[in-house]
């Protein structure tokens, strides 16, 4: 069993950044691919960044590409999501999510929702403009 809990939302303008963490209660973390998906109202689940077990693969969506960077700390249990020029685009509720890794190469092997078997309770970002 895997317990996620997201830290760090909240409401920031637009331009501005946002870091959120994921706690992972969890006996061995590195065998874990993490994943950030988020929901806006009214819209469908999408994915936003995953990071495979080593921290050596790391998949955006193209929509945060360039301006979000996620990472992971296997010595912690944490993965993080830095979200830099935010826009009010951006604003949704984040969640953190996990599966078991396996070896497999590219953002399609990590993008889907469906994939991954436990999940935080989501965390609120607001970006004003």
């Amino acid at each position: 069993q895997v317990q996620l809990v997201e830290s760090g939302g909240g409401l920031v303008q637009a331009g501005g950044s946002l870091r959120l963490s994921c706690a992972a209660s969890v006996r061995t973390f590195s065998n874990y691919a993490m994943g950030w998906f988020r929901q806006a109202p009214g819209k469908e689940r999408e994915f936003v960044a995953a990071i495979n077990w080593s921290a050596v693969g790391t998949y955006y969506a193209d929509s945060v590409k360039g301006r979000f960077t996620i990472s992971r700390d296997n010595a912690k249990n944490t993965t993080d999501l830095e979200m830099n020029s935010l826009k009010s685009e951006d604003t949704a509720v984040y969640y953190c999510a996990a599966r078991i890794d396996y070896y497999c190469s590219g953002k399609e092997c990590y993008h889907t929702s469906t994939d991954y078997d436990y999940w935080g309770q989501g965390i609120q970002v607001t970006v004003s403009s």
